[in-house]
């Protein structure tokens, strides 16, 4: 692992969030550790679609400060943005020890900072998930194949009784190697700081000159302890018609997506398993060669999101029913977190897994892809496999099935 060129105005860092306090932006994956701190500019509020003439607007204006923007994008895509130019980067070739890049060397030495009692509300609870996936699936039958597939998410709301431990919370979910871990500022709310924290395994897109990478997955599987159980899982999922239908409606739309962008475009590995601590996925690397390097990460951002993998197919159709059966806002989630700079470079990672803190509110989020055939039980249960890494970084004691309304205690009442 090797430092980049820049540490850029590095030497007067400030710590990283105290309890209670947000984090600076940072991506920790395995490809690439980014660290930013504060916030010099801001880009101008706007839609999707006029992203990238706002990204070079931005950097013509600029002629002091980072390189970069960093910063999140929202689910919908007439909603804006929240991109910024730090006022300090570090931006390191490799995964780094959140420890070492966030300051956070106390976390390993101190007693965890409980948030204390817990409770935890479903928004919808398991059972009305499960009828909205129903739901779901009448929407598709009843479309005449105008709607090939919804992604449908439900949430969790857990209110403690202290704020909750940011820098604890990060360091616990960077202990998945297999993830890129995030933490995104968001614009506060009510004049309350909010922060994007999560894992997610899934990259949306990667450009670096004319080269683009994007890596989605589609179609999953619990972990098990049992190795014997787990190579089942594994197997079961491979086997699956369902979910490698699921599958390909992604790898298909991004293909389309990406290719009049490219001179060569390519799934070299085919569609092959993927593995975190908690689920087994099925994933296409997708590799590409751009036909002009001015063709910039948030022209690509803009084109690409939101995937089938967190939306639907197709896009406007499977947004309108997300918007009629989900009953709540998904802001920032299944959105992209990510960096990009004045040369078009830049690499977005789908902000799922993660969870928006806000003082002592944390509300998580999880979903799944709903296509004929879907189950509304497997479904519910799958998402309730999602949720299982971040309650666990939170401390709290994991829930059964439905932990909705539900009275818990964090790290140490387990």
């Amino acid at each position: 692992m090797t430092t980049q060129p820049f540490w850029h105005g590095f030497s007067e860092r400030t710590p990283a969030g105290a309890h209670g306090h947000p984090l600076p932006f940072a991506l920790v994956g395995g490809a690439e550790t980014l660290i930013g701190h504060g916030e010099r500019a801001a880009l101008d509020k706007g839609p999707l679609e006029t992203l990238s003439e706002r990204v070079a607007r931005f950097f013509e204006d600029q002629a002091e400060g980072p390189d970069v923007l960093v910063g999140a994008v929202p689910f919908s895509r007439d909603e804006s943005a929240h991109l910024v130019q730090p006022r300090q980067v570090m931006r390191i070739q490799g995964r780094f020890d959140p420890h070492d890049v966030l300051e956070l060397s106390s976390v390993r030495d101190r007693t965890p900072q409980t948030s204390g009692q817990c409770r935890i509300a479903g928004e919808p609870d398991a059972d009305g998930y499960a009828h909205s996936v129903d739901a779901g699936l009448e929407a598709i039958a009843s479309s005449a194949g105008a709607l090939r597939k919804i992604v449908l998410s439900r949430s969790l709301v857990v209110r403690a009784e202290h704020p909750f431990d940011l820098r604890m919370l990060f360091a616990r979910l960077a202990g998945d190697e297999s993830i890129t871990t995030f933490a995104a500022p968001l614009p506060a709310r009510d004049g309350a700081p909010r922060t994007l924290i999560g894992a997610t395994p899934e990259l949306l897109v990667e450009k670096r000159g004319l080269r683009v990478l994007s890596h989605p997955l589609a179609g999953s599987a619990p972990r098990r302890t049992d190795k014997g159980a787990d190579e089942a899982s594994a197997k079961a999922l491979m086997a699956s018609g369902k979910d490698h239908r699921e599958h390909a409606l992604v790898v298909e739309a991004i293909l389309d997506t990406l290719a009049p962008f490219c001179r060569d475009l390519a799934t070299p590995e085919g569609t092959c398993l993927r593995a975190t601590a908690s689920l087994w996925h099925l994933g296409t690397r997708i590799e590409g060669r751009l036909k002009d390097a001015a063709i910039s990460s948030a022209d690509l951002v803009a084109a690409l999101h939101p995937t089938p993998a967190v939306c639907g197919e197709p896009r406007a159709e499977a947004a309108a029913a997300i918007d009629r059966l989900e009953g709540y806002d998904r802001d920032f989630y299944a959105g992209a977190v990510g960096w990009c700079n004045a040369a078009g470079d830049g690499r977005w990672s789908v902000s799922i897994r993660c969870a928006e803190i806000c003082g002592r509110t944390a509300r998580l989020y999880a979903g799944a892809g709903i296509v004929p055939g879907s189950d509304p039980a497997s479904e519910t249960n799958e998402t309730s496999v999602k949720f299982k890494a971040m309650l666990a970084a939170l401390g709290i004691a994991e829930p059964g099935r439905g932990p909705e309304r539900r009275e818990g205690q964090g790290e140490a009442a387990r």
